[in-house]
């Protein structure tokens, strides 16, 4: 089973997409760290040397920051702006969305499952 970054990626996927499983690698970097070091896109997990697979480990930690540095990273920047109390700090704070977007009708991922407001009833109008 190869390790990377310890993660266990799975075995009969294709080596890009598999390396995907981790926290801060996309399909595009995944795609550049194979060119880099020689491995076919074609080729699965299962099919890897050890050499490769240590090849991939130590390629991916000199170069790239990945999973739990890159959370804690995001995590530290995010409370940085929260203790700043910044525009986008307050809005990370009250899980509202950050960038600008509208929150009349949208931002349901964001805000979570919609609440009824109780004891509004719509009153016919009276002649």
């Amino acid at each position: 089973m190869a390790r990377i970054a310890g993660i266990n990626i799975p075995q009969n996927k294709v080596v890009p997409v598999a390396l995907t499983y981790i926290h801060g690698i996309g399909l595009f970097t995944a795609k550049k760290i194979c060119k880099e070091l020689n491995i076919k896109n074609e080729l699965r997990v299962n099919e890897l040397t050890e050499e490769q697979v240590l090849k991939i480990r130590e390629f991916i930690d000199g170069n790239y920051k990945v999973e739990g540095d890159l959370r804690r990273e995001t995590s530290m920047n995010i409370k940085r702006l929260v203790d700043l109390a910044s525009y986008r700090g307050s809005r990370h704070k009250k899980k509202l969305p950050v960038r600008g977007q509208r929150t009349h009708c949208n931002a349901r991922t964001r805000k979570g499952k919609a609440i009824a407001i109780a004891g509004k009833k719509l009153t016919p109008l009276k002649k």
